[in-house]
């Protein structure tokens, strides 16, 4: 059977205390053993206990930690009690109370004989997550010998205690170079006493997407129940508004409904479908509605479990996690390609060395389709999940680099989501502070310096305390974040006429290439699209719609190096609008020559489309020049250049008589000559309509 699609470690550790710890509550000789004499403390204590344990065996996080104060009440009784105080001290290390823990381990440690070895894990856990990092290696290092002397050691007990010990060790690294970011909490508006996790973020940070468990105030799910449902918020004038749920059919009743993914442009989710056993599923923004969710099928989807989902910027590649073919449980990153009629390939495994051996979780690939980011329990973690990144580089991915304090902590640190622009990240965190269990943060990267401390303990505790302060300060290092640039570019698609949107097709092109490498749509109602393109290229950019001439944009970003972000709003002439131009910004000419390159075919094969599909349509195609030069010489050229783009259309099939072909030189600029912008955009081929009947 498959997990829930968050599994909670709390859940696993609180049903593995509750199983050992308190079985002698039910046994006759607890009383004997923990009350001998205090009839009426016996009588009270036996009460909170009940009562502390049903909540603590209740199906949701937030009735195991409300157990802490009956579980308090009966420790007022018996504070002598070895097992309560390992209980006590196990719950408060699955709060944010985390520093309430250690007087109750360490005092279960001095009381508890037979449990010794279980009760120094604890404590070392305990220390771990207070940053108490050598007090942790002792209590490990205690445990490990304690396994050493049985008789028979476990293999897996002593690698449990090895990794321990290794994350202290790299959490004692990795505070001493902190990494140069802000953290926030997202407040109370959108994060809540119950938990909140899986940010989605658009590329443009406009809407964010996440799943929580608390009570869903429409009734969606029922105001007892607290199943996962899907929200969304929205940043505006730098604030985000009230989360809402989403509709009922993405959000559906007595089941678990969480977001897994999201494409750049925020108009298609991928989402967890439980009561499919735990598949992958999505569903398309149609309008401000969106469709029935749907399976992403069996080239995705097992019979094990699927969670998490981010496509590359090119839509031709799913990653996502699955803990198929593995008898452990753990997750692992797969990905699964799409072929040329749009059907996703058999999955297979990431492999090395993304792959830790251990659970990996929670996988987003950047907008610059070259930097994955994922969390996971192996590798270098300091504890718990932590966040990595891999880059792409020279055909395969390099070795994960943990991203570092405080953005990873010895808690669970999962679901990081950065923005098109690399300034900021989304990502979720049970830490210290929060609003409630799993809180939403936001990272926002600032730079190039940051202050390090000195290694010593006292020095570690005083930092946490003080981050800032600055008798702490050491040297200074820099720690960048360092994602490779994208270009965003967006808007609307519209009538020409009546600025009405149109439901049109956009294509992207890389033009060295000559491939299409991206295909997608607008929105259905508002016309809108976002895409992001990763730097370092020349696309074309084609628009197509029913009954509309097609839309031709040039993006060269070759040597652009910095975030940009572009708005053009496109609009299209209708096929029918007699006099119509279209500017045909991807045929490229060589200089002073009237032979186009290889990378004009795309755009040249648009215009064949094009004029197949409307079989009456006559154009004429013109060619245009900047004023540099004889007068003669720019006549000639651009006539030539016109000519060669009517004789290709010609040599595939197309009707001279529905051609013709025109040469003005420079005596229709679009834009001033005195710039060198200006005389780019007079640079240009274009046709017009001339009849359509």
């Amino acid at each position: 059977m498959k997990n829930k699609y968050i599994r909670y470690r709390i859940i696993a550790l609180a049903m593995l205390c509750s199983n050992a710890a308190f079985a002698q509550t039910q046994n006759v000789e607890f009383e004997k053993k923990y009350f001998p004499k205090n009839k009426e403390g016996l009588k009270v204590a036996k009460e909170q206990l009940e009562q502390g344990m049903e909540k603590y065996r209740g199906g949701s996080l937030v009735d195991k930690i409300t157990a802490l104060p009956y579980l308090l009440s009966a420790y007022d009784f018996n504070p002598n009690n070895a097992e309560l105080n390992m209980v006590i001290g196990d719950c408060y290390l699955r709060s944010t109370e985390k520093d309430q823990a250690i007087k109750y381990l360490e005092k279960a440690v001095e009381l508890i004989s037979p449990l010794r070895f279980q009760a120094y894990m604890l404590l070392g856990e305990a220390y771990h997550r207070n940053y108490e990092f050598d007090k942790a290696i002792a209590a490990y290092n205690i445990c490990r010998q304690h396994s050493k002397n049985k008789d028979k050691p476990q293999a897996d007990e002593t690698k449990k205690i090895a990794k321990k010990i290794a994350e202290c060790e790299t959490a004692k690294e990795l505070i001493l170079k902190p990494a140069n970011v802000f953290i926030d909490n997202l407040g109370s508006t959108v994060n809540t006493p119950y938990s909140e996790y899986g940010p989605l973020i658009t590329a443009d940070g406009a809407a964010l997407y996440f799943t929580s468990s608390r009570p869903d105030p429409k009734g969606i799910a029922g105001l007892d129940t607290y199943n996962e449902n899907i929200y969304v918020t929205y940043r505006q004038s730098g604030e985000w508004t009230k989360p809402v749920s989403l509709a009922k059919s993405i959000n559906t009743v007595n089941t678990n409904n969480a977001a897994a993914g999201i494409s750049p442009s925020g108009d298609l989710l991928f989402v967890f479908l439980a009561e499919n056993g735990g598949d992958l599923g999505y569903t398309f923004l149609n309008g401000d509605a969106w469709t029935p969710k749907k399976t992403l099928g069996n080239a995705i989807n097992s019979p094990a479990h699927e969670a998490s989902a981010t496509l590359s910027p090119d839509g031709r590649t799913l990653y996502f996690v699955s803990n198929r073919n593995n008898p452990n449980g753990d997750h692992q990153i797969y990905y699964s390609n799409r072929d040329a009629q749009g059907i996703w390939m058999p999955a297979r495994p990431l492999g090395e060395p993304i792959a830790s051996g251990y659970d990996e979780r929670a996988v987003f690939i950047h907008a610059n389709g070259k930097t994955i980011y994922f969390s996971s329990n192996g590798h270098n973690t300091m504890g718990g999940y932590d966040i990595f990144r891999s880059d792409f580089e020279d055909g395969q991915w390099t070795t994960p680099v943990n991203m570092g304090y405080p953005i990873n902590t010895p808690e669970d640190d999962l679901f990081f989501m950065l923005n098109a622009s690399g300034r900021y990240a989304y990502f979720s965190s049970f830490r210290k502070g929060g609003w409630g269990f799993y809180d939403l943060y936001r990272i926002t990267f600032i730079g190039d310096e940051k202050p390090t401390i000195s290694a010593s303990e006292d020095n570690l505790i005083a930092y946490m305390q003080n981050p800032l302060s600055e008798t702490l300060v050491e040297k200074k290092v820099k720690v960048r974040h360092d994602s490779k640039t994208v270009t965003l570019v967006k808007g609307a698609v519209k009538d020409a006429n009546t600025n009405k949107p149109i439901f049109a097709n956009v294509e992207i092109t890389d033009n060295e290439l000559g491939e299409i490498i991206a295909e997608f749509t607008t929105n259905s109602q508002t016309g809108s699209y976002m895409v992001a393109l990763p730097s370092g290229k020349n696309y074309g950019f084609v628009v197509k719609a029913k009954d509309y001439l097609f839309y031709s944009e040039n993006i060269d970003i070759r040597d652009h190096s910095e975030y940009q972000e572009i708005h053009k709003d496109i609009l299209m002439s209708n096929a029918e609008s007699v006099g119509s131009k279209v500017v045909l910004n991807n045929i490229f000419f060589n200089t002073g020559s009237a032979e186009f390159s290889d990378a004009s075919i795309l755009e040249l094969n648009q215009m064949v489309q094009m004029l197949n599909d409307h079989p009456k349509l006559r154009i004429e195609v013109s060619g245009h020049t900047d004023n540099t030069g004889p007068a003669e010489f720019n006549l000639y050229l651009s006539t030539a250049r016109a000519k060669a783009v009517v004789d290709y259309l010609i040599s595939t099939g197309i009707s001279a008589d529905r051609l013709t072909y025109v040469g003005y030189g420079f005596d229709q600029p679009v834009a001033s000559n005195a710039t060198a912008e200006g005389r780019m955009a007079n640079r240009r081929t274009e046709f017009k309509v001339l009849k359509n009947e």
